[in-house]
């Protein structure tokens, strides 16, 4: 079993939703109406991203090397 961190970034919209981006992983987007919504939704995206590039047999994006990530992050164990 191993645990992937992955940096996450927020955004408020015009409109007051919230974006969820997950930089590494092309494509990993979400969004919510509040920002708690939005990281959830962002969590259980990565979280299927991930199982789906294991079961293709393809590699995981990482995280470029740090002891502290300075920003929400969301943790995938697979």
């Amino acid at each position: 079993m191993k645990t992937y961190v992955f940096r996450v970034e927020l955004e408020q919209e015009e409109d007051g939703r919230w974006s969820a981006v997950v930089p590494v992983l092309p494509g990993c987007a979400t969004w919510g109406y509040t920002k708690d919504e939005a990281f959830k939704s962002i969590q259980e995206a990565a979280q299927a991203y991930v199982e789906t590039l294991i079961e293709d047999g393809r590699p995981i994006p990482k995280e470029p090397s740090v002891e502290v990530i300075e920003a929400p992050a969301v943790a995938v164990t697979v």
